[in-house]
């Protein structure tokens, strides 16, 4: 089986991925088995007008980690697009780095799932929990 590694994360993260969302200037932190950590460094340009990091900041750095999971899990880059994506914000994110740990919960021939937790750097208590689910768009042969 192949296997998706921190460099070939690292690639996909400069090539596939919209301009905006590497505007956020994520970093890969761990990646390996069935599983992703993502870095957000803290900008004020992710901030409301009340300093908290906004919640599409979250959602998208929540996604972007699961997609790296799940390549890890696959040991390769797979195609894929979101199909559901719930979150739960449970406390403010504030002046920190915010980390996303996203886990692949099943891994299938057209679908996969996963969870993810995310905490500010320094602070493990989550931040928010999403729950995401992509249809894997897998070449028939």
């Amino acid at each position: 089986m192949p296997t998706f590694d921190k460099a070939a994360a690292e690639t996909l993260l400069s090539t596939v991925f919209a301009p905006w969302v590497q505007d956020l200037r994520l970093s890969i932190e761990a990646i390996g088995g069935d599983s992703a950590v993502l870095r957000m460094p803290f900008s004020d340009r992710l901030c409301r007008s009340n300093g908290v990091i906004c919640g599409q900041s979250l959602m998208s750095l929540a996604d972007t980690a699961m997609v790296f999971a799940v390549c890890a899990a696959a040991g390769e880059y797979i195609g894929m697009t979101t199909v559901d994506q719930t979150i739960h914000f449970m406390r403010p994110a504030t002046k920190s780095d915010v980390l996303a740990d996203a886990r692949v919960v099943r891994l299938g021939k057209t679908m996969a799932y996963g969870s993810i937790t995310i905490r500010t750097d320094g602070d493990e208590r989550p931040v928010a929990m999403a729950q995401t689910a992509y249809a894997l768009l897998r070449e028939s042969k």
